[in-house]
């Protein structure tokens, strides 16, 4: 392994790399929710097309947006716990998580979406019932 690697021993290196960065399975249950209440939607879309960023569930028409953050990786208020092992490395990589995270929500509002954040840990079949009643709110507002 690498002198300058992030990791703490190979085993560590290869779980984290194995870690998939969509379609993750709280992604998949929570697409499969909304697609369930007849919602249609764009997957890992950049709703901002100047910005390099992508979000998780994209509903373009309405302008809403769904992220599904994991409790480790954007810093859960609830959840989140430090890691024992190479603290300093992870404290920084959720610190600039969570900055892009605040970064995205605000160029999201100021460009008139409505972000909707989503936690791995919450009941998904709620979530996607909260992500529709936004959704259908939107869309009634726009009708007039």
């Amino acid at each position: 392994m690498a002198e300058s690697s992030w990791a703490t021993s190979v085993v560590i290196r290869k779980s984290m790399q194995a870690n998939k960065s969509r379609d993750t399975k709280p992604e998949l249950m929570l697409r499969k929710a909304l697609h369930a209440l007849g919602l249609r939607y764009r997957v890992c879309a950049r709703p901002l097309p100047d910005v390099r960023r992508t979000v998780d569930v994209v509903f373009r028409p309405v302008k809403v947006a769904v992220e599904l953050r994991g409790c480790f990786w954007h810093g859960c208020p609830e959840h989140y716990r430090a890691p024992t092992a190479n603290d300093s490395y992870w404290a920084e990589k959720v610190r600039r998580n969570v900055a892009r995270d605040e970064d995205t929500a605000r160029r999201l509002a100021e460009a008139g979406w409505l972000l909707e954040v989503v936690w791995e840990h919450e009941d998904l079949r709620q979530a996607a019932e909260r992500v529709a009643m936004a959704v259908w709110a939107r869309r009634r507002a726009a009708q007039g």
